[in-house]
């Protein structure tokens, strides 16, 4: 498997991925989601799955195989998702579970591959007469994971006597900038919404120079996280577009821009004006509807074929109902905190004038760890005032 072609496909997913969701359900909304969490999700379920059902999550999440979506997710989780605060780099904490319904098995090969590849634990629960009791465990775990950042992400009734496997991982990180920004240095300034109209917002800013990067109608920002001594290093892109109301064009056309790299900054530079928002952004959606439109039906319908997953008859009769996710992140002078949980070339310097980045208006953002160039989040700020 080339590792540096599978993950330009979990890129080109995350992007299409933030293009739907971005549209679809995020509407007026600030916007921060996990893809890497829902691909790790869909990566599980595929492994379970046979025929036409698995053909549609590879052909989602761009992998030739099962094999190599499941060697793809056991890297990541290994590499990129461990923890790196004991040598000062970022606090990462990722896990993956599985509860099972007492009435059915899992298949030894599964079961192999959700406790040897994903690192998840698969628990023997009883949703047949406590569906509300497992649910509260379920969230109670994610709820630990984040650090009591999300929370329910189980709603209300979303499972009950008729479930029998619920899939769930939780995500969190935490960064401090490689620089941080000075406190008494953030002041209130004018942020233009899409509407035309603006709001005051508290925007930090630095004379320090910055990696910076300008394309054809957009600017890229690069914030790094402090680093541990395993090389890993995580950043903070935010691309903001010429326009005030160049969010949607700009989303639409980084769902096709292939690989990222081209486009990140490369070196730092000299900056002229310098602002950007603190904002804290709290997102939760069900994903299913966003999923179909992009082409996994199957999984969803009666058609589905988990027969891979369970050790009886029943793996012909098992489908998903609902996909859920839940993400917060906060930026602020110090660094990130973020959090998500789901359920189911050469280039030659030359001296240019001074570039301004002033994200005074919506743009999107995204945290990825540079090395592998795995997309952790996604998101949005159309309005840094709303959580």
């Amino acid at each position: 498997m080339d590792l540096r072609k599978s993950i330009a496909k979990q890129t080109g997913f995350a992007l299409r991925l933030a293009n739907h969701v971005g549209t679809a359900i995020a509407g007026g909304s600030n916007l921060a989601f996990s893809p890497l969490s829902l691909h790790v999700v869909l990566g599980l379920i595929a492994a379970g799955s046979n025929g036409p059902t698995r053909d549609q999550i590879l052909s989602l999440v761009g992998s030739a195989s099962s094999d190599e979506l499941s060697s793809l997710a056991s890297q990541i989780v290994s590499v990129v998702l461990s923890d790196a605060s004991a040598s000062g780099g970022p606090r990462v904490v990722f896990s993956n579970g599985v509860w099972v319904d007492g009435s059915v098995s899992l298949k030894p090969s599964f079961k192999q591959i959700v406790s040897g590849t994903y690192k998840a634990e698969a628990k023997a629960v009883d949703f047949q007469s406590k569906a509300d009791q497992v649910a509260k465990e379920v969230n109670a775990w994610v709820e630990n994971v984040t650090s009591g950042l999300i929370k329910e992400l189980l709603p209300s009734g979303s499972v009950d006597h008729s479930t029998r496997l619920v899939f769930g991982n939780a995500l969190y990180f935490k960064g401090l900038w490689d620089k941080k920004f000075d406190a008494t240095e953030t002041t209130d300034s004018e942020f233009h919404l899409l509407d035309g109209s603006s709001v005051q917002v508290p925007f930090m800013t630095s004379e320090d120079k910055q990696l910076l990067s300008a394309h054809n109608g957009f600017k890229v920002l690069g914030l790094p996280y402090k680093k541990g001594v395993d090389g890993r290093q995580f950043s903070m892109y935010l691309f903001l577009p010429d326009a005030q109301d160049g969010l949607w064009s700009l989303l639409e056309k980084l769902k096709d821009l292939g690989s990222l790299d081209r486009y990140l900054p490369a070196r730092k530079v000299a900056v002229g004006e310098f602002k950007i928002p603190k904002f804290k952004v709290s997102f939760g959606f069900e994903a299913s509807e966003v999923l179909k439109a992009l082409g996994l039906e199957l999984l969803f319908s009666e058609n589905c074929d988990l027969s891979e997953m369970v050790d009886s008859p029943t793996g012909r009769k098992l489908y998903v109902s609902s996909v859920f996710h839940k993400s917060f992140i906060e930026v602020n002078e110090e660094g990130t905190e973020a959090a998500a949980a789901s359920a189911a070339v050469a280039l030659r310097y030359l001296s240019l004038p001074l570039l301004d980045f002033v994200a005074d208006h919506p743009f999107t953002f995204l945290i990825r760890e540079d090395m592998t160039g795995v997309v952790i989040f996604v998101g949005h700020v159309i309005n840094p005032q709303l959580v």
